[in-house]
């Protein structure tokens, strides 16, 4: 018996819509089967469904979609795993560097919005104070 996905419980499974799952394929980084008449029925194997649950961890990780290819890839091909493991956490260092940067400038910019806050109120509560005393 095997066992075989449609397009619309993947979707339904991962909470994303067909239309995102058809742009994966047209990435590359699913090739389901076509069965039916002209091969318009998508059927999704175990190891479709286990390139899209990858997917989609790299998108949440903030990875591009070639990262997320070479990743994928690598899943498929166990041939020097070191190798890959290697150049994996190459890729996590690469994004983690880049989300603690985006981290520290969205600090940065909300310390400015504080002070601008902070100064707003100052402003408003010494003009309601001379609106007061006039």
């Amino acid at each position: 018996m095997r066992i075989t996905y449609t397009i619309a419980e993947l979707a339904r499974e991962f909470d994303i819509t067909a239309r995102a799952i058809r742009f994966y394929e047209d990435q590359g980084l699913l090739s389901p089967l076509r069965e039916g008449v002209g091969g318009r029925n998508r059927v999704y194997t175990p190891r479709d469904r286990t390139h899209l649950k990858l997917t989609l961890r790299g998108k949440r990780l903030g990875l591009t979609l070639s990262e997320i290819k070479s990743i994928v890839d690598m899943y498929e091909s166990p041939k020097d795993t070191v190798a890959q493991m290697n150049r994996f956490l190459g890729v996590l260092a690469t994004q983690r560097a880049t989300l603690e940067q985006q981290r520290e400038d969205i600090e940065v910019a909300l310390a400015e919005l504080s002070a601008h806050e902070d100064e707003c109120r100052r402003m408003l509560a010494d003009s309601t104070a001379k609106g007061e005393a006039g």
